[in-house]
């Protein structure tokens, strides 16, 4: 481990003092937060309408299974991920999973084959799952016990630059030839290899060790953490509201509600700035206030944000945007903080794992759903409406989630229980 009471660490290239070294982790954990998710998961929410209507034959259906796959495979990479964890260290989850979402990148950036594209989606999408779990622990085991929230939010501020990015640079070359999807695509390529060079220079495994086995998926380690029925629901709730939205914020507000498709994407912008806060700042509130009644804040507002984003009207859409974006980094980033706070080293990969099984189980089925809404129902207003009522099923599993308070040392505690179960109780200072 890199711990923090090293005055200096070694890289290839030589001593680097600690703190640097620290900094240095945590920005390429933020930029492969940005390749797996932003780049590798949710610019297909971006470029959807134009990939539907110039490869897919104009088909919300097809394109709402392109969007499964790359969920699908989201889902078997997290089973893939508990696996490795055992096997494997968090950095080195982190290498394996930038070369998967790499190499989709570089494939959907020249591909003219629905086929090839749809294996470009399944490799982003196991590629994000690989990256997705590790990343959090890493940036969590950098930051004090009592700025757990704070430090797994961090994760969320690579995923808003990033979306910040696809949004902007799509708005920019529509005002060129060509298609516009693949070009974003191979722009993301270019970052992703810097990224990825990054990584397999810089960071890491010094000291670490691999996960201890959680059993199958890590259900088994799962089953340890105090509230674990709960907090699945919650995560699982929240992988089908989100990604209904993210999907289809694009194609609704210009099929439905007639909007541009520059204003539309600047719609999209505006959530992805809201992103890179959002984590930070609901991971905060997490640590005054405990884990539950965060969560349940959180749902209940993502709900009312996805019914304002039916309106059409500007003001209302661009606030529920913002709304969208803070939750949308502030829920996962909470529920991730819950985990780290009743796991330790040894046991976080597996549990996370877990959790991120059932999360993604919700998001293989989602867009499916949400494209043939879509196109029986001719319009998203459907989707949306599932969108918030499902958000209303993850403040009621927020709900049962044991009651929990910050404590004196900055861990937390079950208020009728005891010491919540696998919480270290202090800073580790590394990265693990």
């Amino acid at each position: 481990m890199v711990h923090s009471l090293a005055p200096r660490c070694r890289t290839r290239f030589g001593l680097v003092p600690a703190a640097q070294r620290r900094l240095l982790t945590l920005a390429i954990a933020i930029s492969s937060a940005m390749v797996a998710q932003a780049f590798g998961r949710f610019t297909w929410g971006v470029v959807l309408p134009e990939a539907r209507d110039g490869l897919l034959s104009g088909s919300n259906t097809t394109a709402g299974l392109f969007g499964s796959l790359n969920v699908g495979a989201y889902l078997l990479g997290t089973v893939v991920v508990a696996w490795l964890a055992s096997r494997a260290t968090l950095v080195g989850l982190v290498k394996i999973g930038l070369t998967l979402s790499t190499s989709g990148l570089a494939l959907a950036s020249f591909t003219q084959r629905p086929p090839v594209l749809a294996g470009a989606l399944v490799m982003m999408g196991l590629g994000g799952a690989v990256i997705w779990v590790p990343v959090p622990g890493i940036a969590a085991r950098l930051f004090p016990a009592e700025r757990r929230g704070f430090a797994t939010g961090i994760a969320g501020v690579g995923i808003g630059l990033g979306i910040v990015f696809a949004g902007r640079m799509a708005a920019l070359l529509r005002g060129g030839n060509g298609q516009v999807w693949q070009q974003l695509y191979r722009i993301e390529l270019v970052v992703a290899l810097l990224v990825l060079l990054a990584a397999l220079l810089f960071l890491r495994s010094e000291g670490q060790h691999p996960s201890a086995a959680g059993g199958l998926g890590g259900f088994g380690a799962l089953r340890q953490v105090r509230g674990w029925q709960a907090l699945t629901a919650a995560y699982s709730a929240y992988g089908f509201s989100y990604i209904l939205i993210i999907s289809y914020l694009v194609a609704r507000l210009e099929d439905d509600a007639g909007w541009s498709s520059q204003r539309s994407a600047l719609v999209f912008t505006v959530v992805g700035l809201a992103v890179v806060v959002g984590g930070l700042l609901v991971g905060s509130v997490s640590d005054r206030i405990g884990h539950r009644h965060t969560l349940m804040t959180a749902f209940g507002t993502w709900s009312l944000a996805a019914l304002c984003l039916l309106t059409g009207q500007l003001v209302l859409v661009f606030g529920a945007a913002i709304v969208v974006g803070v939750m949308f980094s502030g829920i996962p980033s909470t529920i991730t903080a819950y985990v780290v706070t009743h796991t330790d080293d040894r046991s976080y990969g597996p549990v996370f794992s877990a959790t991120t099984l059932a999360f993604g189980l919700s998001q293989a089925v989602s867009p499916q759903i949400g494209g043939a809404l879509a196109d029986w129902r001719g319009s998203f207003t459907a989707v949306f409406v599932l969108s918030a009522s499902l958000a209303l099923v993850g403040c009621y599993a927020s709900w049962c989630l044991p009651a929990q308070e910050p404590t004196a040392e900055g861990t937390t505690r079950d208020s009728a229980h005891g010491p919540a179960r696998g919480g270290s109780g202090q800073a580790s200072g590394s990265v693990s």
